[in-house]
C-alpha cells in the first residue's frame, strides 16, 4: 500500500507498490477523517482483512475461543478486529513469546495447541495445513492469509472432520464493502484503542533508508514492530 496526505487533511490509501503515483479519485482508494494519525491509517488496512473476511463466516460463529495462527501484521489486524467483536479469547500460535501482538486486549501467546482440539482457526501466516491440524471435528477454518501455493489440504480429510473452510480474501465484496470496512476498522483503533499502543505497533523509517530495511523483513533482524511505515516527506 501508498498513502499520501497529513494529519490536519487525513490520508489517501491505495493498493500500488510502495512510494508509487496514484490517483486519488480512482476505485478502491481508501480515504481517512482529518486527525488520523499515519500509525492508525497503516495499521487500519492490516485490520480492514480482517473485518472483510471475518464477515464471511457462517452466521452464529462461535468466537469465545479462537486460535489463530501467525504473528506478523496481518495476524494484528485479525487480533484487533476479533477484539472489536467480543472475542473472549484468542489464542495466537507463535514461536515469538514476547510477539508485540500480545499486546491486543485478550490475546495470549502460545508455542503450541493441543491438536484437533480449537473450534476455530483462522490462518494468518499462509500455512493451512498447519492451521487445520489443530481443527476439532466440525470445527470453522479461515484462510486469511495468501496461503503458499504448494500447501494442500486433503478434501477427504476435510469431508471426514466436517469442516467448513472460509476463503477470506479481501476482493471477494463489493466496492462499498471495501471502504466500509477500512473505515469501520479506523474508527475503533482511534476512538477504542490507547494511542501510544496503536503508534507501539509501527515503526516510521525514513524513505531513504527503504532499501535496507526491506532487506531484513524477511530474516531475524527484522523490526520488531509488525507494520513498517516508509516515510518521504515533501519539505
Amino acid at each position: 500500500m501508498t498513502f499520501g496526505g497529513d494529519l490536519s487533511s487525513g490520508w489517501v490509501l491505495a493498493a500500488v507498490p510502495h512510494g508509487a503515483a496514484f490517483d486519488t479519485s480512482a476505485d478502491g482508494v481508501l480515504t481517512t477523517p482529518p486527525g488520523t494519525r499515519p500509525q492508525a491509517a497503516a495499521l487500519a488496512r492490516f485490520q480492514q482483512l480482517a473485518v472483510l473476511g471475518l464477515d464471511r463466516l457462517p452466521d452464529r460463529t462461535d468466537l469465545d475461543d479462537v486460535v489463530l495462527v501467525g504473528s506478523g501484521p496481518v495476524a494484528l489486524g485479525c487480533a484487533l478486529e476479533l477484539c472489536r467483536r467480543g472475542a473472549t479469547r484468542i489464542r495466537v500460535l507463535t514461536s515469538r513469546p514476547d510477539a508485540p501482538i500480545g499486546r491486543v486486549p485478550r490475546v495470549e501467546c502460545v508455542a503450541a495447541v493441543e491438536q484437533h482440539s480449537a473450534g476455530m482457526v483462522v490462518d494468518a501466516a499462509g500455512i493451512p495445513h498447519r492451521a487445520a491440524g489443530l481443527l476439532a471435528k466440525g470445527g470453522i477454518l479461515g484462510l486469511l492469509g495468501a496461503p503458499d501455493p504448494m500447501s494442500q489440504l486433503s478434501t477427504l480429510g476435510l469431508h471426514r472432520a466436517g469442516w467448513t473452510v472460509v476463503g477470506m480474501h479481501e476482493l471477494t465484496g463489493g466496492l462499498a464493502c471495501y471502504r466500509d470496512a477500512y473505515t469501520t476498522a479506523v474508527a475503533w483503533l482511534m476512538w477504542h484503542l490507547d494511542p501510544h499502543l496503536v503508534d507501539g505497533w509501527c515503526r516510521i523509517v525514513p524513505g531513504e533508508a527503504a532499501p535496507a530495511v526491506y532487506a531484513t523483513l524477511d530474516g531475524t533482524g527484522r523490526p520488531a514492530e509488525p507494520v513498517v511505515i516508509f516515510s518521504w516527506e515533501q519539505s
